[in-house]
């Protein structure tokens, strides 16, 4: 149920205004009788007090007038939102490298695949009507989430990935190759695959570049992004004794391969050394694709206006009824 005109039912709070005033109304009543015979037999004969009720059929009127003039409603509103059409699979890699604690949230050093889950968070919730699904790779890929327009359940699941989930190492052409086998068949307008790593493909049986060709076949962009510090980064590590540390350890990114991934299939391929370069580079992809939606809304309402009028007048019936009343 709703009001067309729903800022017309702040007048019913004049209505304990309109009780009092027209409660206190009016002066006593005086009547002149010639005799006082006629008097004492009013005084013995039944009176009824119909003013009472009637006030509050008038105030049950005009409560019932106010409603009308809202415009009551009831019924029921579909809204269908057509997704755009855009198919992301976003790949990320989770090998022990990973733990590199070259970056920094809120300030304070934290390791790669923090600051990449809350970023890749971020650019899902900007893209609500895009189909998004999630890889996970390390020594070979595992997905984490099939492509979905349940945003909510992806973050989830998101958060959910870890450093060591799967095998250590680092199967750029085997994330590759899954990544279009979810992909590949999906009837979308553009498939895209949105893949970060910070090493050398080391692991699996599928060369990056022969999966960026099969990639160009079936017409699906590859976006690469090479994440981490140039140089040396700092990894923490447990010695003998139990205890843990940062170790500067260098830092091998194969960006030749992820270029001529990213170019082959009229991608871009991305270097983040920082958590503020790497926003940039998902804020850059979001814009380059950009996505639309459709949206149609059905409505099917039912106006209660005619029967509050209807009840109206037979509530100033009554009133004019009450109020003329007299008991012999």
């Amino acid at each position: 149920m709703r009001f067309l005109h729903p800022e017309f039912l702040w007048l019913i709070c004049l209505i304990p205004v309109v009780a009092y005033l027209f409660g206190r109304r009016g002066k006593a009543p005086a009547l002149l009788f010639s005799t006082t015979s006629i008097v004492g037999k009013l005084a013995s004969a039944k009176k009824t007090r119909p003013g009472h009720l009637a006030m509050l059929l008038r105030l049950v009127t005009l409560v019932l007038l106010i409603f009308a003039v809202a415009r009551p409603q009831i019924g029921s509103s579909n809204i269908e939102i057509e997704a755009s059409g855009i198919d992301i699979l976003l790949a990320v890699d989770v090998s022990g490298s990973m733990e590199a604690m070259d970056f920094t949230l809120g300030g304070k050093p934290t390791n790669r695949l923090e600051v990449v889950k809350k970023v890749v968070d971020e650019f899902i919730e900007q893209r609500p009507n895009d189909r998004i699904g999630l890889l996970a790779f390390g020594g070979r890929p595992y997905l984490v989430s099939p492509l979905t327009l349940d945003h909510s359940w992806l973050r989830k699941r998101l958060e959910s990935i870890q450093i060591g989930m799967v095998e250590d190492g680092t199967a750029i052409g085997s994330a590759i190759g899954s990544g279009i086998n979810r992909l590949r068949d999906r009837k979308s307008k553009s498939k895209i695959l949105i893949l970060l790593t910070d090493g050398m493909n080391n692991a699996g049986r599928i060369p990056p570049l022969v999966a960026a060709e099969a990639a160009e076949t079936l017409d699906i962009k590859v976006y690469t992004i090479g994440a981490g510090t140039r140089g040396e980064a700092p990894i923490p590590v447990t010695d003998a004794f139990g205890r843990r540390k940062l170790i500067r350890v260098r830092v091998d990114i194969d960006e030749k391969t992820l270029k001529e991934v990213a170019d082959m299939t009229g991608a871009t391929y991305f270097r983040a050394t920082d958590t503020a370069s790497l926003a940039q580079i998902y804020k850059a992809i979001n814009s380059m694709e950009t996505t639309t939606r459709t949206i149609k809304k059905f409505e099917n309402y039912r106006e209660l206006f005619p029967y509050l009028v209807f009840c109206i007048f037979v509530l100033l019936g009554l009133e004019t009824y009450q109020s003329r009343k007299r008991v012999p």
